[in-house]
């Protein structure tokens, strides 16, 4: 075993040469280098690579929900085993190139008829042996296994970054889903109140109707305004039915959501963020770093089909002892071993090579395409949630102003009414179209709250602090 050490050292320490993967150069991001119409960020605004989702959102019913969702969801949780899955396939990628080591035991015993040996007596034999072996260790002199252990590393670390985007995600959609809820819930509220007024005025119209001091047409004028609150108030109430549904299937568990007694909080979603430079986008958004891990995975493949067109060499060894009786298994003089090193080279393989070096070449330009196609969306969800977060602002203040000017206009209408200046259908027109400022409003304010949200998960907020993976050495 002493002769055999020093070559067993030799060719471990020519195995470690470097891949022959070719040097990747990220591409540059195919984006502009400031997103297109945006003002200047406030120096109050936040920075969302460190807002982690309890400091995003303040409302503590949304809180409950995503903690539901993060603990219940069935996506989340493929997901997490699919990179235990990946973790594993590294482990095993990671194993190959080390060497294996086994200990072995044999033992055999045969009868020999007398005609098949010299002595033309039957013969009974024994073999036993103990050893300690090397099988089949792969000296990886062009870097094959380590592409290959590059490969699974880069498609271990994606599968986790893919799981870290799907909780941002989830955590995006619960509170889409909370925001329209809430929504809902205030136009309805909205609509109710309207119900109750017109009930109470058809009441006193009919009265009015019964004495004589109102028309049949205005009854019925009154009649239909109710009658609209009523259909609205039906309709909202089957749409949160709906939503509340689709919510509960987010959260992945039965839950109950009651009705809010109180108007949607405008501090109950993030503050201001500040959307930094499109560059940025690289170290913030998971799906980014995603891509980016596919892309190495794949330029780590070119190395191991590379490495394919030169010869393969392995070793198998043993030490140990060997002996016809068990007796003398441990006498002096039993010392058995064995030295095998293989060299493999196809020399005709119909081309399988050369299409394997092809196929991973086109996949490299697959996944970087897919890199830079990834990228660009990313840039296009930001630049419309500022967008949208920028002209929504303008919208809501201008509907503001309008809510006024309806409340105005239908008090100014009712007096007239009152007075005998008009006809009742000038009120009918005026509530009807105060009712529609006011569910106006309230969609214009949730949109611009969802936008906010969708900022702050476009630009990648709180992915950091989801628990990313830490490969093994």
């Amino acid at each position: 075993m002493r002769s055999l050490a020093p070559a067993l050292l030799a060719a471990a320490l020519g195995a470690g040469c470097a891949s022959m993967a070719p040097t990747l150069q990220l591409p540059a991001p195919p984006v502009a280098a400031r997103y297109p119409d945006v003002p200047t960020a406030a120096a109050s605004a936040l920075e969302p690579s460190g807002l982690g989702w309890r400091d995003a959102f303040g409302d503590p019913a949304l809180l409950a929900l995503i903690d539901q969702a993060l603990a219940n969801s069935r996506d989340l949780r493929s997901a997490t085993l699919r990179v235990a899955e990946a973790q594993a396939a590294y482990g095993i990628q990671r194993a190959d190139a080390r060497p294996t080591l086994a200990l072995s035991a044999e033992a055999a015993r045969a009868l020999t008829p007398g005609d098949l040996n010299i002595t033309r007596q039957p013969l009974t034999a024994g073999q036993y042996q103990v050893g300690l072996g090397l099988a089949a260790w792969e000296l990886d002199f062009w870097g094959r296994v380590r592409s290959l252990q590059d490969s699974a590393l880069q498609s271990y670390l994606a599968t986790d970054a893919a799981r870290r985007a799907l909780t941002l995600s989830l955590v995006a959609q619960v509170a889409q889903g909370w925001l329209e809820l809430r929504e809902l819930d205030e136009r309805l509220a909205l609509a109710r109140a309207a119900v109750d007024s017109r009930n109470e005025s058809l009441h006193i119209f009919k009265r009015r109707f019964e004495v004589g001091a109102a028309s049949r047409l205005e009854l019925a004028q009154v009649r239909t305004l109710a009658s609209q609150a009523q259909a609205l108030a039906a309709q909202l109430q089957q749409q949160r039915a709906a939503r509340a549904h689709a919510l509960v299937q987010l959260v992945g568990t039965p839950t109950e959501l009651v009705a809010a007694a109180r108007p949607l909080d405008d501090a109950a979603v993030v503050l201001p963020l500040a959307a930094g430079l499109p560059s940025e986008l690289l170290a913030r958004r998971p799906d980014i770093a995603a891509a980016e891990h596919r892309l190495r995975a794949a330029n780590a493949n070119i190395g191991a089909a590379r490495a394919a067109f030169f010869p393969r060499i392995a070793l198998t060894a043993s030490f140990g002892t060997a002996s016809a009786e068990l007796a003398g298994l441990f006498d002096g003089g039993s010392r058995a071993w064995t030295f095998a090193p293989s060299l493999t080279l196809p020399l005709f393989d119909r081309g399988r090579r050369e299409a394997g070096l092809a196929l991973a070449e086109v996949r490299r330009d697959l996944a970087v395409a897919d890199y830079e196609k990834t990228i660009q969306a990313a840039f296009r969800e930001v630049a419309d949630a500022l967008s949208a977060q920028r002209w929504l602002a303008e919208q809501t203040g201008i509907q503001r102003e309008a809510l006024q000017a309806q409340a105005e206009r239908a008090r100014l209408a009712r007096l007239r009414y009152d007075a005998g200046a008009t006809n009742f259908l000038e009120v009918l027109d005026a509530q009807r179209d105060l009712l529609a400022a006011e569910q106006q409003l309230v969609q214009t304010r949730r949109t611009l709250l969802a936008a906010r949200t969708t900022l702050y998960a476009a630009l990648g907020g709180g992915a950091a602090m989801f628990a990313t993976a830490t490969p093994a050495p």
